[in-house]
């Protein structure tokens, strides 16, 4: 597994980043197309339902995780 790397994300038009393993970012990018939504969309959705006892990062693995884990 790759070591993490800073993304951008645009979430309701402010600029952020997070740091994804290559493996992560493939996988998030990949549901967001099957999906038929824009990444930053995508991002701004689990940003809204994570809460704040967890940092974006690791809400979107969590996300890549349990979608993987459906198939």
């Amino acid at each position: 597994m790759s070591r993490p790397r800073k993304r951008s994300l645009t979430l309701h038009g402010h600029r952020t980043s997070v740091s994804l393993e290559d493996e992560f970012w493939d996988a998030f990018r990949e549901i967001a197309a099957q999906d038929g939504q824009a990444i930053n969309a995508l991002a701004a959705t689990i940003d809204e339902a994570r809460g704040t006892e967890m940092g974006l990062a690791s809400a979107i693995r969590l996300f890549v995780l349990r979608r993987l884990q459906k198939r």
